[in-house]
């Protein structure tokens, strides 16, 4: 019996590090993470865990929606697991049981947690009609950079240099120094390492 974690964040920009820690407190002895959003169905790390979970194993999860994009695709995976035999532990609801009160419950929450989402969306999109039509100078999207020639000396070096070696010489961040890398990258029409 093994008891597995899965972590997962939705932008590369957040850290796994606090959902990778309370899961090793709750007790995975082995803990697959990835960076992807709940609306995509691209999950690799997720799709091998499900392969090589079995009867009698534990999954551990921080939160219900770590699990699937809406409510259908969850209630299905975790009908799947439970049908298997699977401990399904949810530290902030506590075990999933495969009874009628259990899954009532699954729904539930689900259904809330894909509501908030949707109306996160729909309340994004009607800032950004507002912005359009009041403010002459909405532009969408993050501003870009400007590529001063401290940021051509840093990308320069970096390509001699490994991205610790160049943040310490400039006295930056390694996640800086990839961030300039990419900039010039994207600019170049080469495709960032990820």
């Amino acid at each position: 019996m093994t008891i597995y974690g899965y972590a997962r964040v939705s932008t590369a920009g957040q850290s796994l590090n606090e959902q990778k820690e309370t899961l090793k407190n709750a007790g995975a002895e082995m803990i697959l993470s990835e960076k992807y959003s709940g609306t995509t169905t691209v999950r690799p790390q997720f799709e091998k865990l499900v392969a090589i979970i079995e009867p009698n194993d534990t999954l551990i999860v921080t939160k219900l929606d770590r699990f699937a994009r809406n409510t259908r695709e969850a209630l299905n995976l975790i009908d799947d697991l439970l049908k298997e035999k699977i401990m399904i532990k949810v530290l902030n609801l506590g075990t999933i049981d495969n009874t009628p009160m259990g899954r009532m419950i699954v729904r539930t929450l689900l259904s809330v947690a894909e509501m908030e989402r949707d109306m996160i969306i729909e309340r994004t999109q009607a800032g950004k009609i507002f912005a359009k039509q009041h403010n002459p100078n909405y532009k969408e999207g993050r501003p870009k950079r400007k590529k001063d020639s401290r940021n051509n000396a840093i990308f320069e070096y970096s390509q001699t240099h490994t991205v610790k070696d160049t943040a310490e010489a400039f006295n930056i961040s390694p996640r800086t120094v990839q961030y300039i890398k990419n900039l010039f990258m994207v600019d170049c029409k080469i495709k960032p390492n990820t």
